[in-house]
C-alpha cells in the first residue's frame, strides 16, 4: 500500500528563550497547520508518532492533547538528530502495513542556549562519555585526534573535515561555501532562525568553534516544531486529496555497521557509510537515482556533513564535494538545489523537528508552494536526516 503526505506544518525555528512558549504550544501550532493543510480534523487521525530528545517520557501525549483527546495511540520517539525522520518512518510503516489510513508524525524541541553536548553528561576531557550511547564514536575520534575543550559534536565533525582536507585537498573556502550558500537560501524562508545572507569571506572570518569550522558553518540550538499527515491511497481517494498528495516513493533507515568504526576515521564515524547504505536502498526500491532528483534537504549540521552527504548520495565521487559546491551545482541555476530552506545551519536545528521540517519544505516545492525560494519544475525531492549513535534516514518524495 502506498503512503502519501497530504498535510504539513511547522513553526518558525527560533533561538531558545526567544519566545515565551512551551513545547506543547509549538506542537499545537505545527500540528494544527498540518491538519488544516490536509483539510481534515484531528479526529481523523488513527495513530500518532511524536519525536523529541530533551523532554520527559510521554511528552508526546502532552503535546498532542492540545489537538484533541481522542484516545488514539501515541508513540514517543527518540533517535538523536534523526528523531523527526524516524517518527515519519513509523507513520509511513503504519500506513503501508495497513495498520492505519491516517497518521500524524509530529516533532518538536525546546532546547537550552549554548552548544549541544555529545550525548554524555558533560564535556571536559572526554571521561564523561564513558557511559554515553556515543562513547564508541568519541573513542574513535579521541584515539586519532585527542579530546579538546571545544563542543564535542563540533569536534567530531571538525575532525572529519580535517581528514577530508588532508585526504582530498578540500579547502576551508569550500567548506565555507556551504555555509554561505545555506545562509543565502534562508533569506527567503520565513520559518528560518537566521535570514541574513553572508559571503564566503564572512563565514571564514566568523568565530572558530573547532578548526576549521566557524560559527556560520555550525547549526544552532533551536526551538521549534514540525508536523506531517501521512495517509493511504484509499484515504486520498475518499477525501479528494489527490492534488495535495505527495507520494513517499521509498524510504530507508540504516544504523552503524563495522564500517563506521573499522577505519578509525571520523568521516566514517559521523555517518557517511550509513547514508551511503540508506541511499542505495532507496534508489533500488524506487527505481530512481540521484539524476532524477530536483531538490534536496540534507542534514548539514556542520558544513562538512553537507559535503560528506553529497558523496554518499552520489551527487559526486569521493573527494569531489568541495569542488561541487564551489561550482554552483547545488544552488539555484545548478544541477540540484540543496537546502533551499537554509538547511540546519541557517534554518535551525530543533532535533525532534528537523526531519519532519525537511519533509514540509520538500512538500511545498513539489506542490509549487515554496514562494520566493521555489525550485521551478521540481517533481522529485530527497530528504536526508542523520543522528550520531547512529541512524540515517533517506526519504524520496514525488509530487
Amino acid at each position: 500500500m502506498k503512503a502519501y503526505v497530504v498535510g504539513v506544518g511547522m513553526t518558525r525555528f527560533e533561538k531558545p528563550e526567544t519566545r515565551e512558549w512551551q513545547y506543547w504550544d509549538m506542537a499545537k501550532e505545527a500540528g494544527t497547520k498540518a491538519l488544516e493543510d490536509a483539510g481534515i480534523t484531528y479526529d481523523r487521525i488513527e495513530q500518532v508518532a511524536v519525536g523529541y530528545c530533551f523532554q520527559p517520557s510521554t511528552a508526546g501525549q502532552r503535546a498532542v492533547y492540545g489537538l484533541g483527546l481522542t484516545g488514539v495511540p501515541v508513540y514517543n520517539v527518540n533517535n538523536n538528530c534523526a528523531t523527526g525522520s524516524t517518527a515519519l518512518m513509523m507513520a509511513r510503516q503504519f500506513v503501508e502495513g495497513g495498520i492505519a489510513d491516517c497518521v500524524l508524525a509530529l516533532g518538536f524541541e525546546k532546547m537550552a542556549r549554548g552548544s549541544l553536548g555529545g550525548g554524555g553528561a558533560g564535556g571536559g576531557d572526554g571521561a564523561d562519555f564513558k557511559m554515553s550511547p556515543v562513547a564508541r564514536h568519541y573513542g574513535i575520534m579521541a584515539a586519532r585526534h585527542g579530546f579538546e575543550m571545544t563542543p564535542p559534536t563540533a569536534q567530531i565533525f571538525g575532525n572529519a573535515a580535517r581528514e577530508h582536507m588532508e585526504t582530498y585537498g578540500t579547502t576551508e573556502a569550500q567548506l565555507a561555501a556551504v555555509g554561505a550558500k545555506n545562509h543565502r537560501h534562508s533569506v527567503n524562508n520565513p520559518y528560518a532562525q537566521f535570514q541574513d545572507a553572508c559571503t564566503v569571506d564572512e563565514v571564514l572570518a566568523a568565530k572558530t568553534v573547532h578548526r576549521p569550522l566557524t560559527r556560520l558553518q555550525c547549526s544552532p540550538t533551536s526551538d521549534g516544531s514540525a508536523a506531517a499527515v501521512v495517509v493511504s491511497e484509499r484515504f486520498v481517494e475518499r477525501h479528494g486529496l489527490a492534488e495535495r498528495a505527495v507520494e513517499i516513493v521509498a524510504q530507508a533507515m540504516t544504523t552503524d555497521t563495522g564500517e563506521s568504526f573499522a577505519s578509525g576515521s571520523c568521516v566514517d564515524v559521523v555517518g557517511q557509510p550509513m547514508t551511503r547504505a540508506a541511499a542505495r536502498q532507496v534508489y533500488e526500491r524506487s527505481g530512481l537515482g540521484i539524476a532524477d532528483v530536483d531538490v534536496i534537504e540534507l542534514h548539514d549540521c556542520f558544513s562538512i556533513n553537507e559535503l560528506l552527504t553529497y558523496e554518499a548520495l552520489g551527487l559526486c565521487g569521493p573527494g569531489e564535494s568541495g569542488k561541487l559546491v564551489e561550482s554552483g551545482a547545488t544552488t539555484y541555476g545548478g544541477r540540484w538545489v540543496v537546502n533551499p530552506s537554509g538547511g540546519l545551519i541557517s534554518k535551525g536545528h530543533p532535533l525532534g523537528a528537523t526531519g519532519i521540517a525537511q519533509i514540509a519544505e520538500l512538500t511545498w516545492h513539489l506542490r509549487g508552494e515554496a514562494g520566493a525560494r521555489q525550485v521551478q519544475g521540481a517533481r522529485v525531492g530527497l530528504a536526508h536526516n542523520i543522528g550520531l549513535g547512529g541512524a540515517a534516514v533517506v526519504t524520496l518524495l514525488r509530487g
